[in-house]
């Protein structure tokens, strides 16, 4: 897109005379506040405090108890910083992309968001923190916490955000497993090595991320698909997204019963109880976009399917998975 500006370099100041009439005027010195703001939204707070659900339980259950406040706090701290680093950097490479959706289009990188934050500014705000997670961990915690905080920077900036979103459907399948790590920062800070159920716990959040993340892109299939991101709903039929969410709930409820043995049989009731819960809403889902694809298109039955009662149940589901897994760990009986 040309504007009246473009061969203005950047940083450079912009006079009313060197503005072409109808252009827009030049914007004043930022506040520290806005450019505080901005920079904290390119973090995507709210994906990081979902992130940090599932540390502080999996550093409960490695513990068998309660870890030392100082070793959480540094684990928290550390989880943040690094989560924050891969989103911003990935906010900086997909600002063009995200310029096109309307759900991404007040980003502080995006125009339409008013562009509050400059892409070289972006860039070094997210390596700052990717840096400081890395020190953080590292000199705090042990650096083996420190180097699988910096593999899911690497893995969601590069596997996910360079390589698999705009090319292929199986995008967040696979670039999902970066949302998967922080079971492992958390258990590593506390025994500093990585074992079985830690594994298991990031299986369950690798099945549980495509039927949470599908239905979200179900609503907003128009908008990929404006930005020409291959996202499943974008290039499949609703009916084959309900199946493929179907097939992972299943995975996954079933990964998460995997984890009984180490956990106990209290945790076992409640991770069965989430399940029939998830797949329930799993299968209304199905229901209503079968029942929507053989009816009228003038009828009531055609019209959305609401995939983000799944999209939201999910969100509540993991919370209370990990919860379960929590209190159970903290309960001096139950186990097998």
């Amino acid at each position: 897109m040309t504007s009246s500006t473009a061969a203005v370099p950047a940083g450079a100041p912009v006079t009313l005379g060197s503005a072409q009439a109808g252009a827009t005027p030049p914007v004043g010195r930022r506040r520290a506040g806005v450019l505080v703001r901005g920079l904290v939204a390119l973090t995507k707070p709210r994906i990081i405090e979902l992130l940090l659900v599932t540390t502080v339980p999996t550093m409960l259950l490695a513990q068998r108890g309660l870890p030392s406040l100082r070793l959480v706090l540094v684990t928290l701290i550390g989880g943040t910083l690094a989560a924050g680093s891969a989103n911003t950097i990935n906010c900086y490479i997909d600002r063009d992309i995200d310029a096109l959706m309307k759900r991404t289009s007040r980003r502080p990188l995006v125009v339409n968001g008013h562009g509050t934050i400059k892409p070289w500014e972006a860039l070094a705000w997210g390596i700052l923190l990717g840096a400081g997670a890395t020190l953080l961990l590292g000199l705090m915690a042990n650096w083996l916490a420190a180097a699988l905080a910096d593999a899911a920077i690497l893995f969601y900036i590069f596997v996910y955000t360079l390589l698999l979103k705009r090319r292929s459907p199986s995008n967040i399948v696979i670039g999902g497993a970066a949302g998967c790590f922080p079971v492992l920062v958390g258990w590593a800070a506390v025994t500093d090595t990585v074992s079985l159920p830690a594994v298991v716990l990031f299986a369950v959040i690798f099945l549980w991320t495509p039927p949470h993340f599908w239905a979200l892109a179900m609503k907003f299939r128009k908008d990929y698909a404006a930005a020409n991101v291959p996202m499943l709903p974008v290039v499949a039929s609703a009916a084959a997204v309900a199946r493929k969410i179907l097939w992972y709930s299943y995975a996954m409820v079933a990964a998460t019963l995997v984890l009984i043995p180490y956990a106990g049989w209290i945790y076992g009731v409640f991770a069965a109880a989430l399940g029939v819960w998830f797949l329930a809403e799993a299968h209304r889902l199905d229901a209503r976009i079968a029942a929507a694809d053989s009816a009228p298109a003038d009828s009531p039955a055609a019209s959305s399917p609401a995939p983000m009662r799944l999209f939201h149940l999910s969100i509540a589901y993991l919370t209370l998975l990990f919860a379960a897994v929590a209190v159970t760990a903290l309960l001096p009986w139950g186990r097998w």
